[in-house]
Formats: structure tokens, sequence, C-alpha cells
């Protein structure tokens, strides 16, 4: 049975219609908050409960890395694994997440050399992660001297280009694919490695006709699309072919900005690096934003920093990921603050905005009557006045406390 009790702390900065509650409580009961507001009116409502008080400090949604590559990928990235290793490298990245207030990701599954799982091995190993992880399934074009192709549905062997426009390959990919991730590369991608180890990064794969038949059959099956692109031409290639989500985006123009903003595409900025072009900059998501596009910041964990970037003051070029997810967030974050934006709107860049691209909005992202009790307990309010994890104190998953610094 859950338990039933009410948390109450200085200030909730809910990321919904209630915007910042000062002196707030909210009501947990079968993983659900039921209910939210000042507390002394919550506390009047429901006098038989517990009440957990956390004095001067603040409540918010916890946090959503919307595009990482931490299953797959990341574990042979950071830690020196085997096979037999690969499964305690994921768990431990996953803590290492939680640690830094993330609770849900968009996760990409590429189709690696580095593993032999499947998908449904990716899934069946997330339903004991307590965390929540939203898969994208997709196909992947790495740009060695001579381009390399793989897909989430095809195993870690490489593939023909051919195959990427199968009509097999795509209708597996749809069936299992959860979220509009980087489903597909229009660019090849330079996949974490030097210029001369993947000179053909960024080149375009795709014809225009082949990406208007990719993004229709998507839309047929009632499954929203999204694509790995950068660069002028490429991003043009997106929008014309109708892409639901565009991952990255590096490289847009004022002119493409207007055409996205027309027809509601979502951008995920990157502002670790993730293509062949220099990453989106704080005054590039900010122009995002004030065209009134919904944007969220993910890491596209696990990355080395980009270099030659002014925003991101990593001291070294060990590759980062979902743990810095607020540091990579903080300069874009303080941008929109110095530009008029609460904490509410900037927060929803890491929380709401991230939720709406995985298309779980409904559940978690902000704190409102109905959705899962996912929340963090800090000494501030993240990233908008500090993106240092230890103050954070809390972690919360659907009620539960899984990270405790008190």
């Amino acid at each position: 049975m859950s338990r039933e009790y009410i948390i109450k702390a200085k200030k909730i900065v809910t990321v919904g219609k209630d915007k910042t509650i000062i002196n707030g409580a909210m009501v947990i009961k079968e993983d659900k908050i039921i209910d939210i507001g000042k507390e002394k009116v919550i506390i009047s409502k429901y006098k038989d409960l517990d009440i957990e008080d956390l004095g001067n400090l603040v409540i918010t949604p916890s946090l959503i890395d919307c595009h990482t590559h931490l299953l797959e990928y990341a574990p042979s990235t950071v830690y020196p694994v085997t096979s037999e290793t690969y499964n305690i490298a994921q768990k431990a990245l996953v803590l290492k997440a939680l640690m830094a207030g993330v609770t849900t990701f968009g996760e990409q599954i590429c189709g690696s050399p580095m593993t032999l799982l499947s998908v449904e091995d990716f899934k069946k190993l997330a339903k004991d992660l307590p965390v929540n992880i939203i898969f994208s399934c997709n196909s992947i074009t790495i740009g060695f001297e001579e381009l390399v192709n793989f897909t989430a549905v095809t195993g870690n062997n490489s593939v023909d280009k051919d195959k990427l426009i199968e009509d097999k390959i795509i209708n597996s990919l749809i069936e299992k694919s959860d979220y509009p991730g980087e489903n597909i590369f229009i660019n090849a991608t330079p996949a974490n490695l030097t210029e001369d180890i993947v000179p053909r990064a960024g080149e375009v794969i795709y014809t225009q006709e082949e990406l208007e038949n990719i993004v229709q059959v998507f839309h047929s099956k009632g499954k929203r699309i999204g694509c790995h692109v950068a660069g002028k031409d490429a991003i043009e290639m997106a929008i014309k072919a109708n892409f639901d989500v565009i991952h990255h985006g590096h490289g847009i123009t004022d002119d493409e900005i207007n055409e996205v903003s027309k027809n509601k595409i979502s951008i995920v900025a990157t502002p670790l690096g993730g293509t062949h072009l220099k990453p989106n900059s704080p005054e590039d998501i900010l122009k995002l934003i004030q065209n009134n596009i919904l944007v969220a910041i993910a890491t596209d964990a696990y990355l080395p920093p980009y270099e030659g970037v002014s925003w991101l003051n990593f001291n070294d070029k060990e590759a980062k990921g979902s743990p810095e997810l607020m540091i990579i967030s903080k300069p874009v974050i303080d941008k929109l603050i110095g530009s008029g934006y609460d904490e509410n709107e900037a927060l929803s860049l890491i929380t709401l905005n991230a939720a709406k691209v995985l298309g779980i909005e409904e559940k978690i992202g902000s704190l409102e009557i109905g959705k899962d009790a996912d929340f963090i307990v800090s000494s501030g309010i993240p990233v908008v006045e500090f993106s240092d994890a230890s103050n954070i104190k809390r972690v919360y998953l659907k009620g539960k406390c899984l990270i405790n610094r008190i």
C-alpha cells in the first residue's frame, strides 16, 4: 500500500499553472500529486496526514534529459568495460544522473558494434532501473572515409545505405520507437571522433524525396518523427520534409527559424555538441524561444565538450553526460533570466518542454494535480541559482525518495 503524506517547503517552483508557490505544500498519494497549494490550506484540508517539513529548501520538478545514449554507447565511452561489465556501467551512469536530479531520459538506440543488446533487451533493462526511460529507435550513419550505417533493429552489424530506406526497416523503427528522437540522421555524425577519423561527418545522407517518404510513413502510423540535423541545407530539407522534432539544429538560419516556428517544429538544443558544427549557444537558443519555438535542452550524453565555445567552462576533454545537465544548461538559463523570463519558464527547458518532446507531459515535467510525484528538493532553484549537484538534497520518483543528502 502506497504511503499518503504532505511535503512542504519554503518554495515550490511548479513549472505549471501555479508558477511559484511561496510556503507551499503537496499531497502525495499512490505515486501521484493529489493536491498542491499554500501550506496552510493544504494542512487544514488533510489534518490526519504525516507532514515532511523541508524548512527553507525548494521543491521543483525533477530534471529530464530528453536526448541521451546512456545505455548503448555511453558505458564504453566513459568506462573501460567489456561485455561482462557493461551492465554495471549502465547502472552506474544512471545512478550518477539520479544524484544530479535527472530522473527521466530520452534514450536513443542506434545500433552499436559495442554491444549485442537488442531494443527489447534495452527496454527490459530499463524496467529494472529506478528511472523513467523513453526510447527512440533510429538509423545512424557515421562519417568515416567509407560511410558506415547502423540501425536499432539490425543489431551490431553495419548495413548498406539502401537498408536505411527499406520499408521493413522503417516500419520496425516506427513500431519500436516511443518518441521522436533522432530517428533519422540526415547528416553523417562525427560520433565523438576527430575530423581526421570522420572526414565525411556532416555529409547529407538522404534525398529530399527519401526524407519525405519516411516522414509520411511515420505520420501514417500515428507517430511523430525526429531527426539529427545540422547546417543550413540539411535543416531546410528537414523543414520541407515535415519532421516534428529537430535534434541539434546547429547552424540554423533566421529564415529557417521562422519556418520552424510557423510549422510548430520543436527543437532539442545540445549546447555541448553532437554534430559536425558549432553547437547551440545561449544566444541561439534565446532566439528560438523568442520566436515561439518549443525548445528543450539535452546533453546527447555522453560527449566530450566541443572545443572553442565560450559558454561552457569545462577544463578537461572528458566526456560529459546527464550528471552535467545543470552545468550545460546554466548559461542558457542565465541568458533567459537576464532577458526577463521567470524561473518557471527558464526551468521548463529541462523539465516540462523536455516532457513535451517525449510525449509524456501529462505525466511529468511540472508539479500539478494528477501528475507523477517526480521532484527534487534543493537548497535553491536548480540551474537558476546553482549548478552544483551537491545542492540537490533529495530526489523523488513517484513519491519515493531515491537520493537523500539530508
